[in-house]
């Protein structure tokens, strides 16, 4: 995604090529790609990426944040929100190549919604706007029935939505 001249790169999880055209046509991302499809990341990023990644929101870490590093702009930056591919290991192994940070002087800083909820309000009335300035854009997953419950989330973990994954319980 080019953002206010900066390229941001943003893991998702498993991308169909339906939902590359979603993410160019209707969210304005530059490109898309699915990482667990190329065997050579590093190759997909500098030929995706050929300038370098300006911003990383990371959420996934471990081997993908490896990739990343070497691959972000001198004073790139990564705010850090998660590291779902971290949360369930027995055994964590960290990231062995984190002297990028100095190479590129990278910015990299974790941050919690908690600690803004003092900005909720004015943050609410400012995408309330965007909304209906089509300015931003959502997508929902809808299925209906809590029998369809269990499918649904399975799908979240395999690919299979697009958007916020909605189970529809009743039509009052």
């Amino acid at each position: 995604m080019h953002l206010m001249n900066n390229y941001v790169l943003r893991p998702l999880k498993k991308i169909l090529k339906s939902q590359v055209n979603l993410l160019k046509n209707k969210f304005g991302f530059d490109d898309a790609f699915n990482y667990k499809d190329e065997p050579d990341r590093t190759a997909t990023l500098k030929r995706y990426l050929p300038k370098g990644i300006d911003i990383y929101f990371e959420n996934v870490g471990g081997k993908i944040l490896e990739v990343v590093l070497p691959n972000t702009s001198v004073h790139g930056r990564i705010p850090v929100c998660g590291m779902i591919s971290r949360y369930n290991l027995q055994q964590h192994d960290g990231v062995h190549n984190l002297t990028q940070l100095l190479k590129k002087r990278v910015h990299m800083e974790g941050f919690n919604v908690s600690d803004h909820y003092h900005l909720y309000t004015d943050f609410m009335g400012l995408m309330k706007q965007y909304f209906m300035d089509e300015k931003l854009f959502y997508v929902e997953d809808m299925v209906e029935g809590i029998e369809s419950a269990p499918v649904a989330l399975v799908g979240l973990f395999t690919g299979q939505n697009i958007g916020k994954q909605v189970v529809k319980v009743s039509h009052e």
